[in-house]
């Protein structure tokens, strides 16, 4: 018979001599373990307030609710089954009882923070749920817990957060500080760029001479503005009509749908008229 060390090296019980000894040597694998080091185990019991995680020594570790997940007062049962693999970061060697204490939402954090660091450097995108609603905006779950304030969520502010709960969400990473566990997002950088791409996209494949459709958002003293699918075009005052107009909504109006062609583009101003 014979028992594994976090090394992976048999003791063979007949060279360790007597009951004592041979449990003395189990005991001491657990002492092998570091705070901060990250293990992986299956879930065997899952209670209201601590999780029992099986890492293939002499006592389970101990995984408190609070250290389940990211998600504040999150149900054990709703993070995780028995039978479930997790890997947990390691708190505390032993508490009073002897026990080892680990984390699972901050074995994720770790993970996750790589990953979020990397996004930030190459201007990325990250993709995560919206878990909470917090004074002054925000949490998407990305790994981590990512602020998002209510001024960034859309491109005009936002007073009534709560229907983005439970939606998927892509931003741009702001503000990142390790340190102080600080993660900032914006959707409204996100939508910008996303925006930005579409408008120069749709500018380069147009010509003029085209003929479109579109619809009057705006109207001003000296034209109406046409919204070309994302796009808005300048139709001028003396575009509008073959006769002589003093104002533009003599012959137009908001919402009206309409057909023009494109006379010119100025890529530079993302302008069409």
């Amino acid at each position: 018979m014979s028992v594994s060390t976090p090394e992976s090296t048999p003791i063979a019980v007949n060279d360790i001599g007597s009951a004592e000894d041979f449990l003395a040597a189990v005991d001491a694998t657990i002492k092998n373990f570091d705070d901060g080091d990250l293990v992986e185990g299956t879930i065997v019991k899952v209670d209201r307030d601590e999780v029992l995680l099986d890492i293939g020594y002499k006592t389970e570790g101990v995984i408190p609710s609070r250290e389940l997940s990211i998600r504040h007062d999150a149900n054990p049962d709703e993070v995780v089954n028995v039978g479930d693999t997790v890997e947990a970061l390691v708190l505390q060697k032993e508490d009073k009882e002897g026990r080892l204490i680990l984390s699972k939402k901050r074995a994720q954090y770790e993970r996750a923070w790589g990953s979020i660091e990397k996004i930030k450097d190459e201007d990325g995108v990250v993709t995560g749920s919206v878990i909470e609603v917090v004074k002054g905006g925000l949490i998407v779950d990305i790994g981590l817990r990512g602020f998002l304030p209510a001024s960034l969520v859309e491109m005009r502010r936002v007073r009534d957060l709560a229907p983005y709960i439970g939606q998927q969400i892509e931003a741009k990473i702001i503000e990142l500080d390790k340190n102080r566990n600080n993660v900032v997002l914006s959707r409204r950088a996100f939508l910008e760029q996303t925006q930005s791409e579409v408008r120069s996209s749709f500018l380069t494949a147009l010509q003029p001479g085209q003929v479109r459709k579109g619809t009057v958002s705006s109207i001003v003293n000296f034209g109406a503005f046409v919204d070309l699918g994302g796009v808005d075009g300048l139709v001028h005052v003396s575009e509008l009509s073959w006769k002589h107009i003093d104002h533009p909504n003599e012959v137009v109006s908001v919402g009206q749908e309409v057909e023009v062609e494109v006379l010119d583009i100025d890529m530079d101003r993302e302008r069409v008229s």
